[in-house]
């Protein structure tokens, strides 16, 4: 069965449901379901796989699933990057009616013709939950709830400055939150000149440029800035958010191409706006990506986020490497 993310959230200790299947763009907001929820209410003993390392030992995998040792209550086990292809483990999972296990498959975008998908979908026993990109009103709805929690007085104009600063990603948006909170302490008041002050990392940093050179496929202005900055763990992430951002950015404006032609209308109506400085920009980049191009970026970003966070040491060489080789 489908359920909307705001119903899940409302009838989460309801559920009855022991598999759950998380899928979409908005993966930031999945990471958050899954620490806030599943993880904080359900169960201590969690076991984290990737699809392609059971593929490789199902029977391993299964002899997993299936023990239960004197000090496991419960389990919770979390299976990333899936396909169709870890189906038929699920349903023989499923078959053997373990208690106290919950299962969540989690992966990017899904196809509609995907029979894991169609299966969660028509399935009563089965749960699976959409992660559609963030808009300015859901971003906006956590914002000011995070203020109000903290009995922070903040002005609406202050709040779409941190929005608008986080590029209207959820992931960066969080990072923007905790830093705001550090710079606070016990002040009960933010003024919008702090606001400012405390998100414009992108700017002071030229990550920003940074992107759009990569993305120009400007390889000698990109390694001038790669070479000429220090770039922090923290910062990394940020860079491959600011990618995703304006790769999203770009597909939409190519789709919205096919359908009214004119660029220069299409600039000037997108929102959040793109200002006059970046236009030139955006459109040399829309000139060199074809819808198909774009997509398989996303893709690559994606792998990329997952590739820093697992080989911390060397996230910088990796982040490099694929920034360079992108310019070619």
């Amino acid at each position: 069965m489908i359920i909307k993310y705001f119903d899940f959230i409302k009838n989460f200790f309801n559920s009855k449901s022991d598999f759950y299947l998380l899928y979409g763009e908005n993966s930031a907001l999945i990471e958050d379901t899954i620490e806030k929820f599943f993880k904080l209410n359900f169960s201590k003993n969690v076991f984290t796989y990737e699809e392609n390392d059971i593929l490789e030992n199902v029977s391993s995998f299964k002899e997993q699933v299936y023990t239960k040792s004197f000090f496991e209550k419960d389990k919770l086990i979390i299976i990333s990057r899936i396909s169709d292809k870890i189906l038929d483990v699920i349903l023989e999972i499923n078959e053997k009616k373990i208690s106290d296990l919950k299962i969540i498959l989690k992966t990017g975008t899904l196809e509609k013709k995907s029979k894991i998908r169609k299966f969660f979908e028509q399935s009563k026993e089965f749960t699976t939950i959409p992660f559609y990109e963030d808009n300015h009103k859901t971003l906006f709805f956590l914002t000011e709830n995070f203020f109000k929690k903290k009995k922070i007085n903040i002005s609406l104009q202050a709040i779409n400055l941190i929005i608008e600063q986080s590029k209207y990603d959820r992931a960066t948006l969080n990072n923007e939150l905790i830093k705001i909170e550090m710079f606070l302490m016990n002040k009960n008041k933010l003024e919008y000149a702090d606001v400012l002050k405390i998100t414009n990392t992108l700017e002071k940093n030229d990550f920003s440029l940074l992107t759009d050179m990569c993305l120009l496929k400007n390889k000698k202005k990109t390694s001038y800035i790669l070479n000429s900055s220090i770039i922090s763990d923290g910062e990394i992430i940020i860079i491959i958010k600011n990618f995703l951002y304006k790769l999203k950015r770009l597909k939409k404006l190519k789709e919205d191409l096919i359908e009214k032609k004119n660029i220069d209308t299409i600039l000037s109506s997108y929102k959040p706006t793109i200002f006059w400085k970046e236009k030139d920009t955006v459109k040399k980049q829309l000139q060199l990506y074809s819808i198909q191009k774009i997509k398989l970026l996303i893709e690559k970003i994606n792998n990329l986020e997952y590739q820093v966070k697992t080989n911390s040491q060397i996230s910088f060489l990796i982040l490099s490497d694929f920034i360079l080789d992108n310019t070619n």
